[in-house]
């Protein structure tokens, strides 16, 4: 009976939590949201500013793409690699939700996987898929919300941050972003758009979609609403000039097109939506759209109640849309420049509960695909199942920024002090078989990032301030949101140290508002918004 109650009890906190979560993302979620590159008005998209960062990805031997599969909700690890080796404290957990010895398929000695995720042999057998054991980090929140972000900021509980680590890749490799971003964005996002995970300081690094349906429009028309069927009344004209406005938010979507329309795909997919994600990536990617990193959602695996059924649709699906996925990119030899690695925001409890289901629970499974992984393996030691932690749940014995610092490092061949900076903090490089092909100029120094620079308020007025690591010549400027030029604000050589140029909008006579600010200094050039108050 009291295991009852706190069931009970468990499900209206879990209830409560969903609504904080949807809340989170309602405005997103609707037909009429989404973000393209930047959401400054009219401002043109162009070539990028060259970057020693970006410089150093460019030379790199391969185009390198990452594709990150969010599992979304908390995939059971348990079930998605069964841990054979130690199968009798495994069953006595799960009696109802075991997979059957009969029906799985052999990793190795001690690990299989439901037969329903067969499409992976084939990449076990090839070489191509790596497991990493035991994924998470310390002190679990188990909390959708909270969980979610930590995975997507690198940050730990309780850190509140606001910026993510593709964010804070992408701001360090586009400092001036805001008044130049690349030709292709950076990063496309299917879902998930409450997401941390490509969140800079001064604005969102992919070009982000509610659906794939909302994705594949802007891919085959170059807009991201039909202006063309529209009711012949004042909803109709609201409802244009809304999708206008939307539509003038994609500054990508014509680019998108034009690497969509001169491909296709090579093989049959299934028509569920994890498969026409994969689908359109894999146009996408063999279009030559530029794009270096992709995130896909898979919904649904917070599986509280019934869960043999609905974890088999989900990964049958998700696994042979990523057999499909590597198939289709093979046959245009792209295949070798994509690693893919699953995330999911916690594992499952290990012992199921009165529902047919499995709890919020901690260290959970990472699966990666892709040649560059050379050959299949192991990685990190498995949870012992017989030391649980007093929620009942399996310790993490590999941290998730382990495998982002490897990723980062070894696959977009990122210098391991920028990548340290980007994660927060010094992680170590989980052995993942990655090898880092880049070929950087001798003359490239890669660790840059000394010039710092940010706005500073107080006193009715307000100031930029930069760091100098030596004397130079600075500019700056000022631009509206429209990206048209005020002006020269400063123009002075500068000896090494801090300074500081007034922005006061009242000696300057500029009206109050949003503007931003754009720095050069010695051939680079830098930017960020700032409010100009009365």
């Amino acid at each position: 009976m009291r295991s009852n109650n706190s069931h009970t009890k468990f499900d209206k906190n879990h209830d409560k939590e969903h609504a904080i979560w949807n809340r989170r993302s309602f405005l997103q979620a609707l037909g009429l949201v989404g973000t393209g590159s930047i959401m400054l008005g009219k401002i043109p998209v162009s070539a990028s500013t060259i970057t020693p960062l970006s410089k150093a990805l460019s030379t790199s031997e391969n185009d390198k793409i990452l594709i990150i599969a969010r599992l979304k909700g908390g995939n059971d690890g348990l079930n998605t690699v069964i841990p054979y080796y130690d199968y009798d404290t495994y069953a006595n957990l799960r009696p109802t939700l075991r997979i059957k010895q009969n029906d799985s398929f052999a990793l190795s000695n001690d690990f299989k996987m439901p037969n329903y995720m067969d499409s992976l042999q084939n990449f076990w057998e090839d070489g191509k898929m790596k497991v990493v054991h035991g994924v998470g980090y310390s002190n679990q929140s188990l909390s959708h919300f909270s969980s979610a972000d930590i995975w997507s900021s690198a940050g730990n509980k309780g850190d509140n941050l606001q910026t993510g680590v593709f964010g804070r890749y992408h701001e360090d490799m586009y400092p001036d972003y805001l008044l130049n971003p690349p030709a292709s964005p950076p990063a496309i996002q299917i879902g998930s758009l409450s997401n941390l995970m490509f969140v800079g300081e001064e604005a969102g690094y992919a070009f982000s979609v509610a659906n794939i349906d909302q994705l594949a429009q802007i891919a085959e028309k170059g807009t991201a609403f039909d202006m063309q069927n529209l009711p012949s009344c004042d909803y109709g004209s609201q409802l244009g000039f809304m999708r206008s406005v939307n539509n003038s938010t994609f500054n990508y979507a014509s680019v998108i097109n034009e690497a969509y329309v001169v491909a296709t795909n090579d093989v049959s997919y299934e028509k569920n939506n994890i498969a026409k994600q994969f689908a359109l990536i894999a146009r996408l990617i063999k279009g030559n759209l530029g794009t270096k990193i992709f995130m896909v959602t898979l919904d649904g695996f917070d599986t509280h109640a019934d869960q043999p059924n609905r974890h088999k649709k989900l990964m049958g699906n998700f696994t042979r849309a990523i057999s499909n996925f590597y198939a289709d990119l093979a046959a245009q030899s792209r295949d070798s420049d994509v690693l893919t690695m699953t995330i999911s925001e916690f594992g499952r409890r290990s012992k199921e509960n009165a529902s047919n289901g499995t709890d919020h629970g901690a260290a959970s499974t990472m699966l990666l695909f892709g040649e560059g992984l050379n050959g299949n393996g192991f990685v990190g030691n498995h949870p012992d199942l017989s030391n649980l932690n007093s929620n009942g749940n399996m310790d993490f014995t590999t941290d998730f920024r382990d495998v982002y610092a490897t990723i980062l490092e070894k696959w977009l061949c990122i210098d391991s002090s920028i990548v340290d900076n980007v994660l927060l903090n010094n992680y170590n490089r989980a052995d993942l078989g990655l090898r880092c092909s880049s070929v950087v100029d001798d003359d490239i120094d890669i660790s840059d990032g000394s010039f710092k620079h940010y706005p500073v308020y107080g006193n009715e007025t307000v100031y930029v301030e930069f760091v100098l690591s030596r004397a130079m010549e600075v500019e700056v400027q000022l631009v509206n949101i429209l990206g048209q030029n005020i002006g020269v604000i400063h123009k002075e050589r500068y000896l090494q140290g801090t300074h500081r140029v007034n922005l006061n909008p009242q000696a300057r006579r500029y009206t109050p508002g949003h503007y931003i600010y754009r720095i050069f200094a010695e051939g680079k050039s830098y930017s960020k918004s700032i409010i100009l108050a009365k």
